[in-house]
C-alpha cells in the first residue's frame, strides 16, 4: 500500500517555558502542506527501510518509520514484518517536520494495513513517544498547539486562496543549538485567535522566538525572507527552528530568483487531499 505523508509550517513560534522533563512548553499554529513524501508498504520476511530521493541524515536503522513499527510491536507482537520504502521529497532538519510525518504516517499505515482498529486516542499516544510534533500529523489538521506541541485544538483557518513560496537554503539549524541560545517566557502576543485576522495583518503580532537567532547567526536565511517580502508576500516567516522560510502570496508569484541550491516550491494550498 502507498501512503502520501505531507509537511508543515509553523504560522508563530514561541517557546513558554522549560520543563522539568527536559522538553519546553511552546505555543504554535500547525498548518499541513500539499507537499508530500511517499511511503511503500509490502509484505516481507524481515523488517527494513529503503530510502529514496533527498538525503536523510544519521543512521538509516534509527530511521523514525522503524521506530513507528517497532513501538506497535512492542505492544502487538502478532505484528508482521513489513519493507518501506520511502521517498523523500521533502528536505529533512528543515523546520517542515517531514521526518515527524513519516513517522505519524507509518503509525497510521500499519493500523490501517494490519487492521489493527486503534482509535486515535491511542495513535496519539504512540505518536508523541515517537516526537513532539508527530501528533500533529495524525489529525494533519489546523491547529493550536501548546504544550509540547501534542495539546491541539482544531483552528478555523483556510488558507486556501493563497499562494505559498517555501525556500530552504540547504543550512541545517541544529534544534540543540537553537534552542541553548533562547530564553523561554510569555509571548507578548498569543496565537489561538490567528484566525481572527487576514494573513496581511499577521506581522503586528505573529512572531518565531527562534527567527531572530538564526537570521543574526546565518544572514543568508533572513535574505531569504527578505527577498520573499520584497516580491509582494503578505506575510513571511521563518518555520520551526529553520531554516526554511515560507511566504504567503494573494496569487501565484512568478519565478523569484534564488541559486539552483536552494530548495524552492511554489504551492496552491487548495490540495483536496488535506481537506
Amino acid at each position: 500500500m502507498v501512503f502520501f505523508s505531507n509537511c508543515k509550517i509553523n504560522l508563530g513560534l514561541h517557546i513558554t517555558a522549560r520543563r522539568p522533563d527536559g522538553y519546553h512548553d511552546l505555543e504554535t499554529v500547525f498548518y499541513p502542506l500539499p507537499l508530500y513524501d511517499v511511503l511503500e508498504l509490502l509484505p516481507a520476511e524481515e523488517t527494513g527501510l529503503s530510502l529514496y530521493g533527498l538525503p536523510i541524515p544519521g543512521n538509516k536503522e534509527n530511521n523514525i518509520v522503524l521506530k513507528a513499527w517497532q513501538l506497535l510491536k512492542r505492544d502487538r507482537p502478532e505484528l508482521p514484518p513489513v519493507w518501506f520504502h520511502l521517498l523523500k521529497n521533502i528536505p529533512a532538519g528543515a523546520g517542515l517536520g517531514a521526518g515527524s510525518a513519516n513517522g505519524a504516517t507509518a503509525l497510521s499505515a500499519l493500523n490501517r494495513l494490519f487492521d489493527l482498529q486503534l482509535p486515535e486516542k491511542q495513535l496519539l499516544k504512540y505518536a508523541l513517544t515517537l516526537g513532539s510534533d508527530c501528533p500533529f500529523f495524525i489529525r494533519n489538521t489546523p491547529s493550536y498547539g501548546t504544550g509540547r506541541g501534542e495539546e491541539l485544538q482544531p483552528v478555523s483557518l483556510d488558507l486556501g486562496r493563497y499562494y505559498l513560496v517555501i525556500v530552504n537554503p540547504g543550512i541545517h539549524i541544529s534544534t540543540a543549538w537553537a534552542f541553548s541560545r533562547l530564553t523561554p517566557g510569555p509571548p507578548a502576543h498569543s496565537l489561538k485567535n490567528i484566525a481572527a485576522s487576514p494573513p496581511s495583518e499577521w506581522v503586528s503580532f505573529v512572531a518565531n522566538d527562534f527567527a531572530p537567532l538564526v537570521f543574526e547567526a546565518y544572514p543568508e536565511v533572513k535574505e531569504i525572507r527578505d527577498r520573499l517580502h520584497a516580491t509582494g508576500a503578505v506575510f513571511t516567516a521563518m518555520t520551526g527552528t529553520g531554516s526554511t522560510v515560507f511566504g504567503l502570496f494573494r496569487s501565484r508569484p512568478g519565478t523569484i530568483a534564488f541559486p539552483d541550491t536552494y530548495f524552492v516550491r511554489y504551492i496552491c494550498l487548495d490540495d483536496p487531499l488535506l481537506r
